[in-house]
This record gives C-alpha cells, structure tokens and sequence, in this order.
C-alpha cells in the first residue's frame, strides 16, 4: 500500500518527494501524498527555496492539502514580504531598532494579509507564485508562472499575470459531487481500490 511517511515516491527518482517528510516549520502544514517536484534544485530545500518571508513568530500559515502535485519552482510569498502601504514609506524601518527608532512596534514595517491555504488535489503549476492571504480551492490548477493575487475557486483553472480563471475543470453538477465526496479523505486502501475511476474520471463509480 502507499505509504505517506517516505520520502521519495519512488525511490529511483529523488527529484520527486512527498512533501510533508521535509517540512520543519511549525506553521507549515502539507497533507498526505502531496508531492513536490524540482529538478533544478533538491527537493527537500523547499522550505528555504520556495517559501520566503515565513518567520514562526508572525504567526500566519501555510496550509497545503492531500494529494496536491506542485511544480519545480512554485513559490509561496508571506506576509513580512508586504511591505506597508498605510505608512508615508514603504522603507521597514521597525525592522532594524539599532539604526532607527526602537520604540517604532515591530510589526509596523509590513502589511498582514492572511495565511496562504491550498486545498486538495491542487496542481500548482511551473513557476507559478501564490501571495500572502490567498485561498485556492480543491481540485483547482494553477497554470505555468501564474501570479496568484486573489482566491481560487474549487476545480477552476486560472493562469497569467495577475492569474485569471481560464475555465471550470468540470461543470457546477460534477464539481458539487466532488467536493460532497471527498475522495481524498478516504483510507489510502479506498482510494487504492478505487484509482482506476478516479483517473479515468468515473464519478458513478466513486458515488
């Protein structure tokens, strides 16, 4: 049976990783058989190559579901990268008390737009950015070097610069039937049994 707690799904191929194995930050949650693919770098490095600007004490989230597939080079932008609109200055000076003014609160310098939450079975595509304060549904894909500034629907596509839907994967019918189903809740034996109508898109099968 698969088994979430490896590293590498299959084990001649390291370029592939269940990402949960790796991730060390507490405010970092990835589900079971989400995988992550990079071939330019290690994989295991994600955390310091694709997540940036996540410092446990600021306390905002990354959450990323079960059975996501994430593309070499997808990036994940926190808040502290927001540097605050609501200031005359865009300069972090609160970030640096011993240059500046140290009574200036620490949490002046940047704007705090919420977690950033991936659902289930979400491909993320090459080189795709998602911002701070982003929801993207289940069964949702994000295209090629997407900029993700705003939610994504379930089972949407979108992609460009800032990214915008393209299209629905399926229509309002189906989709509702996949999120009542939520397959990939199901004891990894169930989805095993199951595999060959979820791939081959059998919903009457699943139901």
């Amino acid at each position: 049976m698969p088994d979430p707690n490896k590293l590498y799904p299959r084990a001649e191929h390291t370029e592939t990783i269940y990402l949960k194995n790796v991730i060390t930050q507490p405010n970092t949650t990835v589900g079971d058989y989400t995988i992550y693919n990079d071939s330019r770098a290690d994989p295991r490095d994600f955390e310091k190559n694709n997540v940036f600007y996540h410092i446990p004490f600021i306390g905002d989230r990354l959450v990323i579901g079960k059975y996501c597939s994430i593309a070499c080079g997808a990036k994940f932008l926190m808040n502290v990268g927001n540097h605050t609109l609501k200031s005359l200055s865009t300069y972090p000076f609160a970030v640096f008390p011993d240059e500046w003014d140290a009574s200036l609160p620490w949490n002046s310098s940047w704007d705090m737009h919420g977690d950033i939450v991936i659902g289930n079975d979400v491909w993320i595509g090459f080189e795709a950015v998602v911002l701070s304060g982003v929801t993207i549904g289940d069964g949702a894909i994000i295209g090629t070097r997407a900029l993700v500034t705003k939610d994504v629907p379930p089972y949407t596509i979108v992609g460009g610069m800032p990214a915008k839907p393209i299209r629905k994967r399926f229509d309002d019918t189906t989709i509702a039937a996949l999120e009542k189903l939520q397959w990939w809740d199901w004891p990894a034996e169930k989805v095993a049994a199951n595999v060959k109508a979820i791939q081959s898109g059998d919903l009457a099968a699943l139901a």
